[in-house]
């Protein structure tokens, strides 16, 4: 069995807006969700900015029983999966729900918990540590808790691959329902990441930019006086359908899932490989049955880190060839940071939303050309373009390499 994969529902967490309309509405205005960090004390770190979500009121999504009992990147989840049903109209009292699946991935899992719990216990004593740790702090926790609040009992499982954990998940996800089964399933990502020990451990990689002073304009992807990436937190959640059914019911189809390629370079657990990210595009290509020229739009992994942009950028170029100097490459992490397990759903939901609205996203901060990143980065500001078909890429810590392509429903 082959099934063709609609997306029929978004929601989006994200450090500039909570929502699609309002994330799309902050990204055509290349807004900048980087700030100082609020949420612990950050004086003594080198680093003391990152995308904080600072408009996420989880009581807009459920009740403060069910608050206490989720770690921040589970509430993140939740709340955008109840986004993403809301937007997609689905009637869940017509659908089986041991056809509906929940695929979602996370690189960090419920981290702040698990910091909490330790400082408890080191601080405080054993009688101090909450009994329901375990359950906030494990990386199925999210996947578990949208099930239980809708009562959807078919495939759940959660993926981490660092920075491509989303992406593996939509393409898991869109597997499940491409070959029959699942007719429905929540998928994407969430991470909840800015911890003080987990931000700590990041400041000591030394991966991060350090301009403290200007945290608006301090991720700059691709342009040459890029320091490094600055940290985000968010979710992005949508919903894929068979086809067949979404037209029948008369769904809003965003657009059609029909490429996934992944695979792991072998090569280093921080450094990109070309070679790795070249044969996951490839893979992804063939599968969607389309060839290079097809591509209207890239959303880069785009870090903004040295050597992750000048790899992608060859990648491309490798991939692409000539055409690659006029396909319209933006990375939305310039505004709202790298959210780890979250960035590859939030920026295929930007990719859908660009087809939508047929605009291609900036990327903000691109100050000064770099001779080894020189193609088109879609540089401050939004531009209109015809996009029937967009790609996202997510490369990965540890090595894995994912990219997804949707294109225009009816295309």
């Amino acid at each position: 069995m082959s099934r063709r994969v609609a997306i029929t529902g978004i929601g989006v967490i994200t450090p500039i807006g909570t929502g699609r309309r309002a994330f799309w509405e902050a990204v055509l205005h290349g807004k900048s969700g980087v700030k100082h960090i609020e949420r612990f004390d950050v004086s003594q770190f080198p680093v003391r900015i990152a995308g904080e979500v600072g408009d996420f009121e989880p009581r807009s999504f459920f009740d403060d029983s069910k608050i206490h009992r989720m770690d921040r990147f589970s509430q993140f989840a939740l709340a955008a999966a109840c986004q993403a049903i809301e937007d997609s109209a689905l009637n869940l009292s017509d659908i089986d729900k041991g056809r509906i699946g929940i695929i979602l991935g996370t690189s960090v899992g419920g981290i702040f918990s698990h910091e909490k719990a330790s400082q408890d216990l080191f601080t405080r004593g054993y009688r101090y540590v909450d009994p329901l740790s375990i359950p906030m702090v494990m990386y199925n926790s999210a996947a578990s808790n949208i099930a239980m609040h809708f009562g959807f009992t078919g495939p759940n499982f959660t993926v981490t691959t660092a920075c491509a954990s989303s992406s593996n998940a939509i393409g898991e996800a869109y597997r499940l329902v491409k070959h029959g089964y699942a007719d429905v399933v929540i998928t994407g990502g969430a991470d909840a990441t800015l911890s003080p020990v987990f931000f700590s451990a990041w400041c000591k990689l030394r991966a991060l930019s350090t301009q403290n002073d200007s945290p608006q304009t301090a991720c700059k992807p691709f342009s040459l006086n890029r320091d490094g990436l600055v940290l985000g937190e968010g979710a992005g959640i949508l919903i894929l359908e068979d086809m067949e059914k979404a037209e029948k019911r008369g769904a809003d189809i965003y657009g059609e899932l029909c490429g996934y390629g992944n695979n792991n370079d072998a090569y280093h657990l921080t450094f990109p490989s070309m070679d790795g990210e070249v044969k996951a595009i490839n893979m992804a290509l063939e599968d969607a049955k389309m060839a290079a020229e097809d591509i209207d739009y890239i959303n880069a992994h785009g870090t903004a880190t040295k050597i992750n942009d000048k790899v992608e950028t060859a990648t491309i170029k490798k991939v692409f060839g000539e055409r690659a100097y006029k396909i319209p490459v933006s990375s939305t992490k310039s505004m709202i940071g790298h959210t780890l397990g979250a960035s590859g759903a939030i920026e295929l939901i930007t990719c859908l939303l660009a087809i939508k609205h047929q605009i291609v996203p900036p990327t903000i901060n691109y100050e000064i050309p770099d001779p080894e990143c020189d193609l088109d980065y879609v540089p401050n500001k939004a531009r209109k373009a015809a996009v029937n078909t967009a790609m996202s890429n997510s490369f990965a810590f540890g090595g894995t390499n994912a990219a997804l392509i949707v294109k225009r429903y009816g295309v």
